[in-house]
């Protein structure tokens, strides 16, 4: 799975001003969200959505934030990533992964 970046910044953008501070208070409260909700499969929030759990990691390292990848990720699902997967993460379908390659197919950077 990977999810190309995709930003839409423009200038004027009201979530260019909103405060550090909120901002992280929402991602704090929405990796907790995905933390309680382990039947969110990354499988189907890559094939509605373009990103995952894995995704969130890796934009906190992209970002600067002093973890690897492997760090990240157990920041992200509250454990190692291989506990998660063990414990949480079903085997996709065909379906699952062909809406997920249609997915990411819309996070192209142009």
């Amino acid at each position: 799975m990977s999810c190309s970046e995709n930003t839409n910044a423009q200038i004027g953008d009201p979530l260019e001003a909103l405060d550090d501070a909120q901002a992280a208070a929402a991602f704090r409260r929405l990796v907790r969200h995905l933390r309680h909700r382990h039947d969110a499969q990354n499988i189907d929030l890559m094939g509605l959505a373009g990103f995952c759990r894995n995704c969130l990691a890796d934009w906190i390292v992209e970002a600067g934030a002093p973890l690897d990848r492997a760090a990240a990720r157990e920041v992200i699902h509250g454990m190692p990533a291989a506990e998660w997967k063990a414990r949480f993460q079903t085997e996709a379908t065909p379906e699952q992964l062909a809406r997920m390659e249609a997915s990411l197919q819309r996070n192209a950077v142009s």
